[in-house]
């Protein structure tokens, strides 16, 4: 069992890059670090994107136009399938995200 990771020192070889924490009846649960943003995607099962260290601008589409919320350590965004977004760092950022195994 494993009680302490000390997520405020993890920091991957790239931006994206990811630690394994758990799968769960087919969802995995990683932490994350980042200073790049990602691409825009659409995931093809529900997501649970908790941001841990730092700060996200996360813009997503909804009724034809781009939106962006600023999510800062404690802050949860929650995608449904079909929901296309793009997280954004502000600088370094740690984030926890729980998903579909496999989704990109």
């Amino acid at each position: 069992m494993q009680f302490h990771l000390g997520t405020r020192n993890f920091k991957a070889d790239r931006a994206w890059g990811a630690l394994d924490i758990a799968s769960i009846e087919g969802a995995s649960v990683r932490l994350h670090w980042t200073n790049e943003p990602y691409i825009w995607h659409v995931n093809d099962g529900a997501e649970v994107f908790l941001v841990l260290d730092g700060a996200v601008d996360m813009h997503y589409r909804e009724g034809g136009g781009e939106r962006v919320e600023r999510l800062g350590a404690g802050d949860i965004c929650h995608a449904e399938p079909g929901d296309e977004h793009v997280a954004r760092p502000i600088g370094e950022a740690r984030i926890l995200v729980i998903e579909k195994a496999g989704s990109i």
